[in-house]
């Protein structure tokens, strides 16, 4: 695992080696090292591991993506902003499933410091409305409901903002 900045330093010099093929008329191995340097300068913004856990996680492989995860040892640095929120997001997902109290946490760390797609941002308030239901905090459910449901634009979570909504009134 590499620290984020060692990625960008990786690309540059790889690029100055590019352009030094340029002007050494070697015109194929310049253009083959420029967009190699494109492959660090991706995993800067977007981080192998994660990209490895959300696999995992489609193939419905929890155990699987917590070990692509726990191969990130300090998120802070070796994670830009955004990243570090996906990377909550994913452990709050993991999370759920056992300890609600964490998971609430991670869900509100992950929303915190941002999500790049509206669905995902709305999947985590509707984590955290029924994280809220199950405490018996009727009013901050009733406001993380109404976001989520803001939220989701394509209406994927329009049953369950629903059901929890119809469980919300036995409350």
């Amino acid at each position: 695992m590499f620290h984020r900045n060692i990625k960008l330093i990786l690309a540059g010099l790889i690029i100055a080696l590019g352009i030094w093929q340029f002007t050494e008329s070697n015109i194929g191995n310049g253009i083959f090292l420029l967009l190699f340097s494109s492959i660090f300068i991706f995993l800067y913004f977007k981080n192998e591991f994660i990209l490895l856990a959300f696999l995992q996680l489609r193939k419905q492989n929890m155990e699987g993506a917590q070990k692509w995860l726990s191969h990130i040892k300090n998120p802070e640095t070796a994670l830009v902003k955004n990243q570090q929120g996906y990377f909550n997001y994913l452990h709050g997902i993991m999370v759920s499933q056992t300890n609600l109290s964490a998971a609430e946490k991670y869900f509100k760390k992950a929303i915190e410091l941002g999500l790049n797609m509206d669905q995902d941002l709305a999947l985590a308030k509707l984590q955290l409305a029924g994280i809220a239901m199950t405490k018996r905090r009727k009013v901050e459910a009733t406001n993380l409901l109404n976001e989520a449901k803001k939220l989701d634009k394509q209406n994927m979570l329009k049953d369950q903002i629903k059901m929890m909504k119809e469980q919300l009134k036995k409350i």
